[in-house]
């Protein structure tokens, strides 16, 4: 096969390319420019579109030996991630610009400009698997390696998507991949892991929504108050610098007459009000969704997924809950089996058959549940 590999210039990445190539696909390499200023993205080690990781790249193409290219997709990103960023936190949401990209732009645009230019796949470093059913459906898995398994930014796919993914360090630890790079001569061997976000330059999201977002913001400040007293408790300088779950950061004039810690339980972005309360009450037992997104055959409404099998998880790095999900008309009802804490609008709630992703919906409301109460 004819495979672009998208090399971000870290070292799964790298790894993914040169088991493409290996395998005997005709392999060419691209790095994506996603800045339109690439210095006020981050830099060092600590980003993934920076002007230091398209060097790094480069260079890991030289050693496999494959043609590599830049592709500027900037002011795609711009639109479909960073404004998507904006405009959901100024919701009083919290998105996942991460997952995001996969979908518009690295399994969208990438995958769209791959097929037109007449490449039958899109080869990516992200640890989960593909597979074939005998019966020709193909699946997303998650990969070997729990600790790095990124199947839930990867969600986002369908059918058509996954026919045309490779990830090749889908059945490989991380460490073996690291040692692997080693022994291939690939300097990004002991390159540290990305984090944060790629387009946020000095890691503060507040600060960087606030100069960003200007008029566009729907409060320029507001009341924190208690949940439980309806006390107020202090002010803030915009609710999009809050996200439920949060507890540090609140500066909070009055501590709490029992001493524990409060958490940010809801935000009301049209009268700027922060509620928050005891951590208990971030339980919830219900989540819904939607924008539903199927990996494979897609679900009828109606449906029901239940069994000791089905889980869901709300986080990139979150835990599985066990389930019963409920399929609608591009909607999905989550019933919690046991209660899941700091769930926000705005994440994504991706649902698994096993190790199987079945498919993905952005969360619109959760429903609060009293710890110890009947579920």
């Amino acid at each position: 096969m004819k495979v672009v590999a998208a090399m971000s210039g870290g070292v799964d990445s790298a790894v993914a390319a040169a088991r493409a190539a290996e395998a005997g696909h005709e392999v060419t390499g691209i790095h994506l420019a996603l800045s339109r200023n690439p210095k006020s993205y981050r830099t060092g080690a600590r980003g993934c579109c920076t002007i230091e990781d398209a060097n790094d790249a480069r260079r890991a193409a030289d050693v496999i030996g494959i043609p590599f290219y830049v592709w500027d997709l900037s002011d795609r990103f711009h639109t479909d991630v960073v404004e998507d960023f904006m405009d959901t936190y100024a919701a009083g949401q919290t998105p996942n610009p991460c997952l995001r990209c996969n979908e518009r732009i690295k399994f969208a645009a990438v995958l769209d400009k791959a097929l037109a230019l007449g490449f039958d796949a899109v080869a990516t470093g992200h640890y989960a698997s593909v597979h074939t059913t005998a019966g020709g459906d193909v699946e997303l898995h998650r990969a070997v390696d729990g600790a790095k398994d990124q199947s839930y930014v990867l969600g986002v796919l369908d059918e058509q998507q996954l026919r045309h993914s490779l990830f090749p360090l889908g059945d490989t630890p991380k460490p073996q991949v690291r040692a692997e790079a080693a022994a291939r001569g690939l300097l990004v061997a002991d390159k540290p892991d990305s984090h944060d976000i790629c387009f946020v330059a000095d890691g503060d999201n507040t600060g960087w929504l606030r100069e960003k977002l200007g008029d566009r913001a729907p409060n320029q400040g507001g009341e924190i108050v208690d949940d439980l007293t309806g006390e107020v408790l202090g002010e803030h300088s915009g609710t999009y610098g809050f996200t439920i779950g949060q507890r540090k950061g609140l500066r909070l004039g009055h501590p709490a007459p029992d001493g524990r810690p409060r958490y940010v339980l809801d935000i009301e972005p049209v009268s700027g009000t922060v509620t928050v309360g005891p951590r208990e009450r971030l339980a919830v037992d219900r989540v819904e969704g939607d924008r539903v997104r199927w990996c494979g055959r897609p679900l009828e409404a109606g449906s029901v997924l239940a069994g000791d099998d089905v889980t869901v998880q709300l986080r990139a790095h979150g835990a599985e809950h066990r389930a019963v999900v409920h399929v609608g008309a591009d909607t999905l009802r989550v019933d919690l089996l046991e209660h899941a804490e700091g769930i926000a609008p705005g994440q994504a709630v991706v649902v698994y058959d096993g190790t199987r992703v079945v498919g993905s919906a952005t969360i619109t409301s959760t429903r609060r549940v009293t710890v110890g109460a009947s579920q």
